[in-house]
């Protein structure tokens, strides 16, 4: 339900748009997190670096005693940034500096890791394909591709952000082109979640590590570099859309969501900000309703959380007012409304076309829609991870889930998503409460509990990056370097009903239902069968007890329980089928009675 703290808003909001003069395209800024005590040791081994090469140059076997040397200066590097991190408790120093093992040079990206971290994070297995699903393995090794975009012309760009560089992939000739980025600091790193093409031909995408804007101008394949407006309690510009004249963009960790205004001068911006109300929070993934108004949320794991919708028009048609001196409260342009039970990490969000809300959540296997005429939430669970993606060889895992991470609505009435842990890519068609999982097939079993890590069918490729463009998903697989594309114009090899829409059910009964399979050929495989529901945090608990048998090779027999402790309520029962390569189920409604 909506929240009734005006008096909240009215103190955080107090000042919340930002209005500033200018923004400058310069050169990528040291990283906003960077100490001095880590520039003072990176400037100590630049020097060294050059004393190397003038020291040896007049050497016999010059090259052999300039290598002897750089090694002893990445050694003092590698030492002292390690202390640092220590000192002031940054773990991505502790974990890149403070190892004894090797670290080989190879004059290629995966140089950004030691040795025994390079199948972890630079994953190179050959490209693979399934009956809906086709990879693509970058030429580069270990460029950690992230956020894609496809362009109106078809070709597909991505970010590699273990280069800090832009890529393209021609889907017609299947070649890519790499565009160095000579503004890129050597050895650097970043993830960039948020890419979109404006229509002067220039690719944007954000820079998490060095708090900035990138933009490419695929035409004169060019780069330039803008400062992101920090906040005091430091800034992660995450995703970011181009709509009309405005570039938005949501600052995760600096709690605001910032607009840049393309219609001013390219090289001299005007941005402006509205500040979240939650201190010391995260700001999540934004859309755009028909009506302009702009959806978003702010959170704090495990703790609060709000979804917020701000009237960018009813605003513009009122700020000229503040130039004349009249006070606007700024909460009169927010309706804000608490985070349902279940919602903790709420990063993708989208607005379909009747203006519904959908936001998933990345700590569990659970996405909401949000109505906002009845102002109503409805939870939705995806299906239960396959072991393949997970492993469980210890045995550790009880109950595995899903964590969809980033969403998007298609002209079709579908909601896509990405499933992190599952490994799948996910279409949800909204009006008929029907769900695909389609398997991407390359796995690095280093982020899973795998019992070969040489084994390549058990892991997850990391499928942070997606877009779609009429019946394709293109997706990047960060751990693995490579892009692939989903097909979802290709038919299933089956479909479900079930012989009922809902049902209601008293505590400790048990009703059944029949879920039907309709295969398109005589010879689908093995099909194996996936249920899951909403009627609790933990999605195999006892609230509800779900049981089933093979009545035969086209129908299932759905026995469903209501445990005597069950909480009363609305819930959603997910049922289908699925073989090594899709996931094909429906939902239906389980009402349980007081």
């Amino acid at each position: 339900m909506k929240q009734k703290t005006k008096g909240l808003l009215a103190f955080a909001f107090l000042g919340g748009i930002l209005l500033t003069s200018t923004v400058l395209f310069a050169i990528a800024p040291p990283a906003a997190t960077m100490t001095m005590e880590e520039k003072e040791v990176l400037d100590r081994f630049d020097f060294m670096m050059n004393a190397c090469v003038e020291r040896t140059s007049d050497l016999t076997n010059n090259e052999q005693a300039l290598i002897a040397c750089q090694e002893v200066a990445t050694q003092d590097r590698n030492s002292s940034l390690c202390d640092v991190g220590q000192k002031i408790g940054e773990q991505m120093l502790i974990d890149n500096y403070c190892t004894e093992l090797s670290l080989t040079k190879t004059g290629t990206p995966m140089d950004n890791f030691p040795d025994d971290q390079r199948a972890t994070f630079c994953g190179g297995s050959d490209a693979k394909s399934t009956s809906y699903v086709q990879e693509y393995k970058i030429p580069t090794l270990c460029t950690q591709p992230l956020a894609i975009k496809v362009a109106p012309d078809g070709n597909v760009w991505f970010v590699e952000s273990n280069v800090g560089q832009i890529a393209k992939f021609d889907p017609i000739s299947e070649r890519f082109t790499e565009f160095q980025n000579d503004l890129w600091p050597e050895g650097a790193r970043t993830m960039s979640w948020g890419m979109d093409y404006s229509s002067d031909g220039t690719m944007w995408y954000t820079d998490g590590s060095f708090d900035t804007i990138w933009r490419f101008d695929t035409i004169g394949e060019t780069y330039d570099a803008m400062s992101y407006p920090s906040s005091k309690e430091g800034s992660l510009p995450q995703k970011l859309t181009i709509r009309g004249s405005n570039i938005i963009v949501n600052d995760f960790t600096g709690s605001k969501i910032t607009f840049f205004d393309l219609a001013q001068n390219i090289d001299d911006l005007t941005y402006s900000s509205i500040v979240a109300p939650i201190p010391n929070s995260f700001t999540g993934d934004f859309g755009v309703d028909s009506k302009n108004n702009l959806w978003y949320t702010n959170w704090v794991p495990e703790t609060t959380g709000l979804l917020l919708k701000f009237n960018i028009e009813q605003y513009k048609q009122d700020s000229y007012l503040a130039s004349t001196g009249i006070d606007i409260p700024l909460e009169n342009y927010f309706d804000v409304y608490d985070f349902p039970d279940d919602l903790n990490t709420a990063n993708g969000l989208s607005v379909d076309e009747n203006d519904n809300v959908w936001i998933v959540d990345t700590s569990s296997s659970f996405f909401f829609k949000f109505d906002p005429n009845e102002e109503k939430f409805t939870k939705f669970v995806t299906s239960t991870p396959q072991k393949s993606a997970y492993g469980n060889s210890t045995g550790i895992i009880k109950t595995p889930i899903s964590r969809p991470y980033w969403t998007e609505t298609d002209m079709n009435g579908n909601l896509i998503f990405n499933e992190q842990t599952s490994n799948q890519l996910a279409v949800f068609d909204i009006d008929n409460e029907r769900l695909i999982e389609y398997m991407v097939p390359s796995k690095n079993p280093n982020w899973a509990d795998c019992e070969d890590k040489s084994k390549s069918d058990c892991g997850v490729a990391q499928i942070f990056g997606f877009d779609v463009i009429d019946d394709k998903i293109w997706f990047t697989e960060w751990a693995e370097n490579k892009i692939g594309v989903v097909d979802t114009a290709k038919s299933l090899p089956f479909t479900v009903n079930t012989n009922v829409e809902s049902i209601t059910i008293k505590k400790g009964e048990t009703e059944t239902i029949s879920l039907s399979i309709n295969p398109s050929s005589s010879n689908i495989g093995d099909i194996n069968f996936n249920s899951a529901h909403t009627a609790s945090a933990v999605t195999k608990s006892s609230d509800l007890l779900i049981s089933h048998k093979f009545n035969n090779s086209n129908e299932i027999i759905v026995s469903i329980t209501a445990s005597q402790i069950a909480l009363s309520g609305d819930y959603k029962l997910l049922l289908g089928v699925f073989n090594s390569e899709v996931n094909v189920s429906k939902y239906i409604d389980v009402i349980i009675e007081p």
